[in-house]
């Protein structure tokens, strides 16, 4: 199986180079637990090209706290160097290491255009897409308090509103390849009590628009207790035969592959065979096969 949704540095801290080592270890762990292929996918925001992106995306907010918050993530984050983190990976990968060079672009209102132009130069094997902020609200950022008090008083058509029509603009703009975890609103585990517009708009953007969709285990790990895309969305997906992959969202080497055999369960219960791997931003579908995985 593939995890195609790896970090190498975790929230909030710095980033370091050279990040050879790091690889070292996360491979080294895919390896014990059977996982064939990583795609290394670091946040956008993480690097100092995308601080203009940054910049821009917020002018239109009022000044408040959650504004002000927002912005004081970014300075703590937006510290790497794009271009040495393609290299230290294409270095990985011609030294033989199973890695792919990726990146998880997040959701920028109104300026996936200008992403794209960003990107274009480099040699990206897959591009995963997501969506993290609703506006200056970072909906699932567990450790920032301000964001969890919105939770408190937002509707949640509303909320949820806004994120699929979020999902659906970056889908259209065919910056990425793959919708990484999907239904990720759900994270807190505030759901409203019909999702059944929630998952056909979002089924409808991934079919429609050509996508992949990561099929995740790290909403396991998180309050909603649910894999991501949910079991009912799932099985919208393979209905309308989008095609999956398969992925950990790991920020450490130790959640490489975690719950894969569970993943591979649920894939094979709704329906799929295979998975998509991904060279120079071309889809490769391959057999979906039950590895060896270490129980977690």
């Amino acid at each position: 199986m593939i995890d195609c949704h790896v970090h190498i540095w975790p929230h909030g801290s710095g980033t370091s180079f050279p990040v050879e080592k790091t690889l070292e270890k996360y491979c080294e762990q895919a390896a014990a637990v059977g996982i064939e292929e990583l795609a290394i996918t670091e946040h956008l925001f993480r690097f100092v090209q995308a601080i203009p992106l940054l910049e821009r995306a917020w002018t239109a907010e009022e000044p408040s706290p959650l504004l002000e918050d927002m912005h004081t993530y970014w300075r703590t984050h937006a510290t790497a160097d794009l271009d040495a983190y393609v290299t230290a990976v294409e270095m990985a990968k011609a030294r033989g290491m199973p890695v792919l060079l990726g990146l998880e672009v997040d959701y920028y209102p109104a300026l996936m255009d200008a992403v794209g132009e960003l990107l274009s130069g480099y040699p990206f094997d897959v591009l995963l897409g997501s969506v993290h902020w609703l506006g200056s609200w970072r909906f699932d950022d567990l450790d920032s308090k301000l964001s969890m008090d919105v939770w408190d008083h937002v509707q949640l058509d509303e909320a949820y509103e806004r994120y699929v029509a979020a999902v659906e603009e970056l889908a259209s703009s065919h910056v990425c390849d793959v919708l990484a975890h999907l239904d990720l609103i759900k994270v807190t585990a505030r759901v409203p009590e019909d999702l059944s517009w929630v998952h056909n708009r979002l089924a409808d953007a991934a079919f429609m628009n050509g996508m992949t969709v990561e099929v995740s285990s790290a909403g396991w790990r998180k309050p909603i207790a649910e894999q991501y895309p949910c079991s009912s969305l799932l099985e919208l997906l393979a209905e309308k035969g989008v095609p999956v992959t398969t992925a950990s969202d790991a920020h450490d080497p130790s959640v490489v592959g975690h719950g894969f055999d569970k993943l591979f369960r649920l894939l094979e219960g709704a329906g799929y065979t295979h998975e998509n791997t991904f060279r120079r931003r071309s889809p490769l579908a391959v057999p979906l096969e039950a590895a060896s995985l270490e129980k977690r």
